[in-house]
C-alpha cells in the first residue's frame, strides 16, 4: 500500500517546463523534511537520473507500453513504500503516448492507472484567456485524468499571472498553484547521455537549489502538498511475488559513469530469483570478478570515456576472456558497444575496444534510433528463444557496421518495421536494445540457470 499522497506533473507538450517544475517540487519538499519518492512516465533513462540525485532514492520508469497495468502498479506501489509523497514526472504531452487515437503509454494513462492526481504545467507564453481554453481542452480529453491544478510556465509578469490565474479558475474550476517567469528561468543543460556523469558527481546540485528556490517563491507548496491527496493505492505483487530460487549465483554488473543505465526492477528482479550483485568499475580499471557466474553490462556512453577504456587493456583482457571461457553475458547498447573492435568518436578518432564482436560503431551527432521495440529471440540467444517475446526500448546517437556474416541476438519491431538486431553466439547475447526484464521475468529465470549450469560445468 502506498502513501496517501501522490501527484503527476504533466505538460501541454514537451518544452512546457515539466522537468524544471518537477525538479524544483522535488528539492522544495526535500527540504521542507519530507521522503519523496520519484517516478518517469516512459523509459527514459536521463530524467531519474536528476530524480535520483535530487531526492536521494532510487526514480523508477513507470511504462505501460513495455509493462502490463498490474506491473506498473505494482512497481509504484513498492517505489512508494515508507515515502511522505510519490511525484511523477511526465513525458511529453500529458496525451502522447504510442498512438494518436489513444491514451496508450501517455502520462494520462500512467495517472489513470496510478489514481494520481494531475499537475497541468502550461506554457502561457503571449496569451491571456486562452489559456484556459487549452486547460479546458486537456480536462475534456479524459475526464478520467484528473487534473487538480495548473502551474503557469513562461509568464512576462505579476500582473499577467493575475489574468491567467482569473481565466482559468473562472472557467475550469481549478486553481492555479503558481507560476514561472520567463525572466527567472534557468536553464537546465540540454538532456543528453553525457550530462549525465556530471550530473552524478553533483556538478548540477547547485541549479538543483535555485529550482528549489524558485518553486519555493512563486508556487504555493502548501496547496500542492493537499491537492496530493489520493486514497491509498494497492496492487497485488507479480512480479516481486515470493519465488523459488532460480539459481544462487553471482551476476556481475559493470556500473559506473560509463555504463549505468539499468532499470532497478532489472537489477532487484535478479536478486529476487537468488542472484547476488557483484558491481565493479571498468573506468576505474577493475576486472570481471573472479567469483562471477554471468555478467551484466548496460548502456550508457562509453564514447564518452573511449581513451580511458581503451587504455586499461587488464580491464579489456578481463571481458574478452570471461566472455571466451563461456560467462553468460547480457551486453546491452553501451555496453554491446564496448564489446565491438571498435568506437570512432564524433571527432574521427578511433579507440579500440573488447574486440569480441567484429565491426566497429561509429558516432553521430543525430539520432540515430529511437523508440520502443518489441523484441523476439533469434536461434542461437540463451536468453530468449525465437518464439518467447520481451518489450524494451533503443536508444543511441551511434551506428555499428561490419562486413561480417553475423548470428543477430534479436528481431525486434517497432514503428518503422521489424529488423534483425545485435550479435548472439555461444553465451553472448549483445544489442542496443535496453530490454526490461518486467515485460518477460522467464529471461531472469533462464539467465540464471545458464549460469549455474556453466559453472557446474566449469
Amino acid at each position: 500500500m502506498t502513501d496517501s499522497r501522490r501527484i503527476v506533473i504533466a505538460g501541454t507538450g514537451s518544452g512546457a517546463g515539466k522537468t524544471t517544475v518537477t525538479i524544483g517540487l522535488m528539492a522544495a519538499l526535500k527540504r521542507k523534511g519530507h521522503t519523496v519518492q520519484g517516478f518517469k512516465c516512459g523509459p527514459d533513462y536521463i530524467d531519474p537520473t536528476y530524480h535520483t540525485a535530487v531526492t536521494g532514492r532510487a526514480s523508477r520508469n513507470l511504462d505501460s507500453f513495455m509493462l502490463s497495468h498490474d506491473i506498473v502498479k505494482e512497481i509504484f506501489v513498492r517505489g512508494s513504500a515508507r515515502t511522505d509523497i510519490s511525484i511523477i514526472e511526465g513525458v511529453m504531452g500529458m496525451y502522447d503516448g504510442k498512438e494518436a487515437t489513444s491514451d496508450k503509454g501517455s502520462t494520462a494513462e500512467i495517472s489513470i492507472l496510478t489514481e494520481s492526481p494531475v499537475i497541468l504545467v502550461v506554457n502561457c507564453q503571449s496569451m491571456a484567456r486562452s489559456a484556459a481554453a487549452i486547460v479546458k481542452g486537456f480536462q475534456l480529453l479524459n475526464p478520467q485524468a484528473r487534473i487538480v491544478g495548473v502551474i503557469a510556465n513562461k509568464l512576462g509578469s505579476d500582473g499577467h499571472y493575475k489574468i491567467i490565474k482569473a481565466a482559468i479558475e473562472q472557467e475550469c474550476g481549478i486553481p492555479v498553484v503558481g507560476y514561472l517567469k520567463r525572466e527567472n528561468e534557468l536553464e537546465i543543460p540540454e538532456r543528453h547521455l553525457g550530462l549525465v556523469p556530471s550530473v552524478e558527481r553533483g556538478e548540477l546540485s547547485p541549479l538543483f537549489d535555485k529550482l528549489a528556490d524558485l518553486i519555493g517563491e512563486t508556487v504555493n507548496l502548501e496547496l500542492i502538498w493537499e491537492l496530493a491527496k489520493a486514497k491509498p493505492l494497492q496492487a497485488e505483487p507479480k512480479l516481486f511475488a515470493p519465488q523459488e530460487v532460480a539459481a544462487a549465483v553471482t551476476i556481475a554488473v559493470a556500473k559506473d559513469p560509463a555504463f549505468h543505465f539499468y532499470y532497478p526492477e532489472n537489477l532487484e528482479l535478479l536478486e529476487a530469483y537468488g542472484a547476488k550483485l557483484a558491481f565493479f568499475s571498468p573506468l576505474a580499471g577493475e576486472g570481471v570478478p573472479d567469483h562471477a557466474d554471468g555478467l551484466y553490462i548496460g548502456g550508457g556512453f562509453p564514447e564518452e570515456f573511449a581513451a580511458q577504456l581503451s587504455q586499461n587493456e587488464e580491464v579489456l583482457n578481463s571481458v574478452r576472456n570471461a566472455i571466451q571461457k563461456g560467462l553468460p553475458t547480457l551486453a546491452e547498447c553501451g555496453g554491446y558497444m564496448f564489446l565491438t573492435e571498435t568506437i570512432v568518436t564524433t571527432d574521427g578518432k578511433r579507440y579500440p575496444m573488447v574486440g569480441l564482436i567484429p565491426g566497429q560503431v561509429t558516432m553521430q551527432k543525430k539520432l540515430a534510433a529511437l523508440g520502443y521495440r518489441e523484441v523476439r529471440g533469434k536461434e542461437g540467444n540463451f536468453l530468449i528463444g525465437t518464439e518467447e517475446q520481451a518489450k524494451g526500448h533503443e536508444f543511441h546517437y551511434s551506428t555499428y557496421s561490419t562486413e561480417a556474416e553475423l548470428p543477430h541476438a534479436y528481431e525486434t519491431k517497432g514503428l518503422r518495421g521489424t529488423k534483425s538486431e545485435g550479435y548472439a553466439e555461444g553465451n553472448l547475447v549483445a544489442g542496443y536494445t535496453h530490454l526490461h526484464f518486467g515485460s518477460n521475468p522467464e529471461l531472469v529465470k533462464r539467465w540464471l540457470n545458464r549460469c549455474a549450469e556453466v559453472g557446474a560445468r566449469a
